[in-house]
Order: structure tokens, then sequence, then C-alpha cells
């Protein structure tokens, strides 16, 4: 070890905010009825210690463990985790083969839920002065652990020091194996079998992480399972995710994200609003994790559909949320995430150990898809100028259930999209493709000339068949595209209220590849750093699983490859 742990303080921790009894709230998909609550699905686990609570006789055995990378992925790990009550003198016990044990003790950070009363504890170590290309044992406990005799351990391995090749894997729009829950899928346990069966250093998980927002009587515990399912994978090797429009909850801090910032602890962004955006660099690749609520059109998460209010326990001492009442949080940054996007993308121009840029976020900039949500103008405006202007290889999102990929594109075409309702030409800043960046073979691209658009929503969660919309007739799909805001209007029953679809349509002349037989998949990518003087490549295998729009299975197949590759800077 090259130097002694101490104990570490996490910054800027949520509020302490203020749970329901009844109503009907609304996603982008349609009218939902609220779930009860009901048993966990459990399953030994494969790839790590099992580690859950008892309910029903509260302490403080650790559960839901997961990692993230600390500021520097060859040097620092966070291990975190929650429990049932609070936990007396949580640690984390860790090395190397061959290294003495140290121990590091955790920060407690607690929220209460704002519509169920519910107070939720997790726990947070930093694990640092860790050596690169490592693997480490840890394990971790607590006074009144039930399991302290044998307490959960699991490995993980540092990033390397340098240019050396890693895997990555990537999906968003996870949810959780319990039906009982809205929007969840015995998919999602298989999707993060996935995970493991790919081995890689790293996870992205591109927003939508467990929907609890769509059974808001019960957020706690569909956080719950979304983490004591995920930790077969997590607790070996860092998931990193971004926030997504079902992250953010009623009654849980300024924008609704209580429940996954108190959960998560993520690299500094150096801003007012820690732990939304952020970025990491593993070996020459730069990743930049944003949240796309900021600058989106659509008002996507869940709202008050009616008739009936969401009323919070009385616990919360909060008022009810009126029938056609949104958590609309587009611009609370006030253009400080776009800065910070901005200086970071500028700071890796200049950085000749930086060859890639991988964004990482959950709406889209580019989807075709015709049951889901489509694209956004709002990403489009804010964030794809910067995108062309500063050389962005690879964007990847989740939002729409699905699979699809662009062609590389630079720049728009303006006035190319029409009025959804009136046909009147709209201007919807049309991507522009660039068909030159590819070679014969059209799998290969050299990304200098342009940025692919990668939609990977179909985790784990329930995902439609017939996703993709109709051919304009001269052989392109028809995109919706939000241009407005479209906050709640009244329904077809007095007392409700519903969301219009997209405002325009477009040519999607920027689609290259779309999956119309599964939704299901998981996008596998290697990277290799190449040799001095010559090209550095990533190599992008998406897997699907067929069959599992109907019932859930282990088999993922390889359903396309594509090779990314451009001039090594160093």
């Amino acid at each position: 070890m090259s130097k002694k742990n101490s104990p570490d303080t996490t910054p800027d921790e949520p509020d302490n905010t203020q749970s329901a009894t009844q109503a009907t709230i609304f996603s982008r998909r349609g009218f939902l009825k609220l779930a009860g609550a009901s048993g966990f699905a459990t399953a030994a686990s494969t790839f790590a210690g099992s580690a859950k609570a008892d309910p029903s006789t509260p302490d403080g055995t650790p559960e839901q463990v997961h990692l993230t990378w600390g500021e520097d992925p060859t040097n620092e790990v966070v291990v975190s985790w929650a429990s049932m009550a609070a936990a007396a003198n949580p640690h984390v016990r860790f090395g190397a083969a061959g290294d003495r044990k140290e121990t590091v003790h955790a920060v407690q950070r607690t929220y209460t839920d704002g519509l169920n009363g519910e107070v939720v504890f997790t726990y947070h170590a930093r694990l640092h002065g860790l050596n690169a290309g490592t693997t480490y044992q840890y394990e971790v406990t607590a006074d009144n652990d039930s399991n302290v005799g044998t307490p959960f351990s699991a490995s993980f391995k540092t990033a390397p020091h340098g240019r050396a090749p890693f895997r990555f894997t990537s999906y968003g729009d996870l949810a959780t194996p319990n039906t009982g829950w809205v929007l969840s899928s015995p998919q999602s346990r298989f999707a993060v079998q996935a995970v493991e069966r790919f081995q890689p250093l790293f996870h992205l998980l591109n927003g939508d992480l467990c929907y609890a927002n769509l059974n808001p009587t019960q957020q706690p515990a569909v956080w719950r399972d979304f983490g004591n399912n995920n930790q077969s994978s997590s607790a070996n090797r860092p998931w990193m995710p971004c926030p997504g429009n079902h992250e953010i909850e009623f009654n849980n801090g300024a924008q609704g994200f209580d429940s996954y910032l108190t959960r998560y602890t993520l690299p500094h962004n150096g801003t007012r609003f820690p732990g939304r955006w952020y970025s990491f660099r593993v070996s020459s690749v730069l990743f930049i994790s944003l949240d796309a609520d900021d600058v989106v059109y659509q008002d996507a998460a869940a709202f008050v559909a009616g008739p009936a209010p969401l009323v919070p326990a009385a616990s919360t001492g909060n008022h009810a949320i009126a029938p056609g009442t949104s958590f609309y949080v587009r611009g609370y940054s006030n253009g400080e995430q776009t800065q910070w996007l901005e200086k970071t993308l500028r700071h890796a121009a200049d950085d000749d150990d930086t060859d890639w840029i991988i964004v990482q976020m959950h709406q889209d900039a580019l989807s075709s898809s015709k049951t889901g949500n489509g694209s956004d103008k709002g990403i489009r405006e804010a964030w794809l100028p910067l995108f062309d202007r500063y050389g962005v290889d690879l964007v990847l999102c989740g939002h729409d259930h699905d699979y699809e990929r662009s062609y590389p594109v630079r720049g728009c075409n303006h006035h190319a999209g029409i009025d959804a309702t009136t046909g009147e030409k709209v201007d919807t800043l049309q991507p522009k493709p660039v068909v030159h960046s590819h070679a014969s073979n059209g799998n290969a691209f050299d990304t200098s000339h342009g940025t692919i658009h990668l939609i990977l929503g179909g985790g784990g969660t329930s995902a439609p068949l017939d996703v993709y919309g109709v051919d304009t007739g001269n052989g392109n799909p028809q995109a919706k595209v939000f241009t407005k805001p479209n906050r709640p209007i009244p329904g077809a029953t007095a007392g409700t209220f519903t969301r219009a679809n997209a405002d325009a349509l477009e040519d999607a002349i920027w689609s290259a590849q779309r999956d119309t037989g599964t939704g299901y998949g998981i996008a596998v990518f290697d990277y290799d750093p190449g040799s001095h003087g010559g090209k550095t490549t990533i190599t992008m295998n998406y897997y699907h699983a067929p069959g599992a729009d109907q019932t859930p299975t282990a088999n993922y197949e390889l359903f396309e490859t594509i090779t990314l590759s451009k001039h090594r800077r160093g």
C-alpha cells in the first residue's frame, strides 16, 4: 500500500427532507396504477458474497453493496452500502494479496423519504492510496452486523496506469426483478448477470435506475430491491450512474434527487450541484456523465395524473400533491452544468494524454423510437455544438427502451422538421450524418469526423416490441422531437391529466442501425490504446436477448460489432 488510509468525509449530504397513501401516477408510457409492496425475489448470489438485512429485525447488517470510482480510478474506490437500521461503527477492511489488511471507517448519510416517511441509512467508505491495476479483497461490516462472524466480502480491481487496454459495459433503464413494482421485469436480474459474464473493469448505468418514483408509497423499498439485485455485480466493480427522469421524486430535495444522491458517492465536479454530473479518466479515455434533466424540453418524470391527489404520510408533514402536478426541473443549474461541460471538454482538448471522449446521459438527442420518447431539441441546443467543437467520440444514452445507433454526426440541418399537428416547417436542429467517416464494410468509423450516439435503454425494465417509427418513403424512419415543454394538460376524464407527445417530427437521416427484434441488450466496449504514432481503437459488441420481451432469458447473443478508430495523441 502506498499510504495509510484514514476516515473520510463525504461532502454535501442531501437534506433530510420529508411519504404516500394512494393516487394514480403517470409516466411517458401511460397511466400506471400503484403497486403494493411485495416480497423481494431472492436468489443465491453467483458473483459476490450475499448481504441482505432482515427487515423484521432491523440492525446494521450491510446490504445493497456497490462500488464507484473515486477521484482517480487508478488509486481510489468508494464502497457504499445501506442497512435497515443505523449501523454501529460501520467500516471496511481491505487489502491486496499479501498486504496487511487496513480499515476505513464509513461516513453515514441519511434521508427521510418525502412520501412515506421512511428513514434510509447509507454508508460510504473511501479507499484511497491504492495501487493501479491491482486486485483488492474487502469486507463490509459493523458492530451490530448480524453476520459479523462472516461479513460480506468481495473484490475489485483498480484502473490501469497509463495507456493500457480495458473493457467497460453499458446500458440504461434497469429496474428491479420484483414484478410487484410498476415498470419492473425479471429480465433485470439477467441483465445484472450479463455484466458479470463479460467481466468489465466497470459498468456505465445510463439513468432510470429503478423507477421508484412510479411506486410512490414504496420508494425506499424499490431502491432496496434494486440495490440488492445489483450487488452481485456492483460489489465487484464500479457501477457509474447518471440520473434519469425517474430518479426525480416528489419531496426528496430541490431537484428530487435525494434518494439517488444519498446512495451514491461520485467524483467531485467543483460546482454547487455535487453528484449530478462528473467526469473520470481511465487510460486515455475521458468519461463524462451528465444530467440531461437540466436541459431537456420533455417533462418525463412521473406526475400525479389524478383524479385523486397524492397524499404523503402524515409523519412527513408534507401537503397533498394535487392532480396535474409534475416535478419539472429543466434549467435548474442555470447553465452551470453546461459551463462545467465546456470547461471539461476544453481541458481534454489540450491534454495529450486524452485520446477519447465518451459522454453518458439518460435522455436522447437522436432517437427514432415510436413507442418511446424520441429525440429532444434541448440537448441538441445546449450540448451538441460542444460535442462538435471539442470532438466528443461517443454518446451513450438510455430512456427509450431499445437499441439504436447513429451514423457519426456533426452540425445540423435547419428547418428540416415539421410540426406534428399542422405540418408546418419547424427547426428541430436535425443532426447531419457524416457518411465519409466509415470504411467500406460499414462498421468501422473514424470518430474524429463526427460523434456516434447509442441508445442503450434495454437494461432490464419492461420493453416494448414495436419501437420504431414509420418509414417516410425515402428510406428514413421518422423521429419524434420535443422542441418545447410538454407539461401536464387536462385528460379525457374530469380531474385527470396527461402529457402530449412530442410536438415535431423529422426524417431520421442520422439513424444507422436499430434492433427490431427485442428491446433488451448490453453494450460491451474493448479499448485498445494502440502504439505511439499509430491508431487507437474502441470495439463495441452489442449483445441482445431475443425473446426476453415475452420470457426473461439469460441468453444474450451478438447483434452487431462496430470499431471506432482515431490517431493516438501521445
